[in-house]
């Protein structure tokens, strides 16, 4: 699908459209794709038209184009329409990604329901709006990406952010089915979903919380322009799933290989390993139900030294566990052999 670095996919500019551009890693997302796919044309998707506009600037000044689309992507109607005018204006959608998404910090039993709602409004049913407004026009050309970013806690929960863990399991339960879908009928159309580690965004800034101490990012905490750079790399050779960060393969791996003492590990851990020593701020504005001004940008107030971001496709981990497993399974098998013949001799 990509040419070298800097050169354009297509024939023509490229058309992308991205939700949660605003800000973190959606905004770093747009302009990875604007430093790589050179005069590509751009649908901004997110709340604030002032931020969407700042993102705007910064992509004609990479030599693209944009149009910018004030809205929630929990409105489904707000969401299709968008994607029409997109086609509109340009031309047909070749690369839809899906990063919008909101959370509350806070205890199960502290959550109100209108919180988990929003929550689930946004982080699932947004992602599901952007998917069915995406194939209805990719569909009938049997063409086109489409990125959703995922999240270590689609496969492993964590404490204190139920309603966010709950949404993106349930993101992935919906692909997984989409993808099934896209298999039987023999449709062209790509679904990848990129699994995002600890990232520094303003997230930690503006996200509702019930505790007492400031939100951080818990483990390695990677730079929002690394993880747009490996989105832009997912859209060009679309997988199944794409893990980012070492922390994500080891949580995704580690769960399904011994999830009981994963429990136990991060109800010892993760609760303080996303406080900040800061006490909270009483009332302060998040952006749970509006945008909050001022505070859009790529990254949060985390300048820690920046990782090494491994990008990993879930298949080729895949068959790497399963002939790791199979050279230890025989290798067992081999030691039970000769314990077992070398007692009859």
């Amino acid at each position: 699908m990509s040419g070298p670095h800097g050169s354009r996919p297509y024939n023509r500019p490229p058309v992308v459209c991205v939700t949660g551009a605003s800000a973190g890693v959606g905004r770093a997302t747009v302009l990875a794709f604007a430093a790589r796919w050179r005069g590509a044309r751009f649908g901004l998707m997110a709340r604030s038209r002032g931020a969407l506009e700042e993102v705007k600037a910064e992509v004609e000044r990479l030599g693209g184009s944009a149009v910018v689309l004030p809205l929630d992507v929990a409105d489904a109607d707000a969401v299709s329409a968008a994607a029409d005018r997109v086609e509109r204006e340009f031309d047909p959608v070749d690369v839809w990604v899906n990063a919008a998404m909101v959370t509350v910090f806070g205890r199960v039993g502290d959550l109100t329901p209108e919180e988990l709602r929003r929550v689930t409004e946004v982080t699932y049913l947004g992602s599901v709006h952007g998917i069915q407004a995406a194939l209805r026009h990719m569909q009938p050309r049997d063409h086109g990406v489409i990125v959703q970013v995922g999240s270590a806690v689609a496969y492993r929960a964590i404490p204190l952010q139920a309603a966010y863990s709950g949404a993106k399991h349930a993101i992935r339960g919906f692909v997984d089915s989409l993808r099934t879908e896209l298999i039987h009928d023999g449709s062209h159309v790509k679904v990848t979903m990129v699994h995002l580690p600890a990232v520094n965004t303003p997230q930690f800034e503006w996200g509702r919380s019930h505790m007492p101490r400031r939100a951080r990012p818990m483990g390695a905490i990677y730079q929002p322009e690394d993880i747009g750079r490996a989105i832009v790399d997912a859209a060009e050779n679309p997988r199944r799933e794409y893990w980012l960060g070492a922390s994500s393969m080891e949580a995704i791996i580690g769960n399904s290989v011994m999830p009981g003492p994963l429990d136990h590990y991060l109800a010892a851990t993760a609760v303080d390993g996303q406080l900040t020593d800061e006490p909270e701020v009483p009332g302060r504005p998040d952006n749970l139900f509006t945008p909050v001004e001022g505070l859009h940008r790529m990254r949060g107030r985390f300048g820690e030294p920046r990782k090494t971001l491994h990008l990993a496709s879930s298949e080729g981990l895949a068959r790497g566990l399963v002939l790791a497993g199979g050279v230890a399974l025989v290798g067992g098998l081999g030691v039970l052999a000769r314990t077992a013949f070398g007692g009859r001799r």
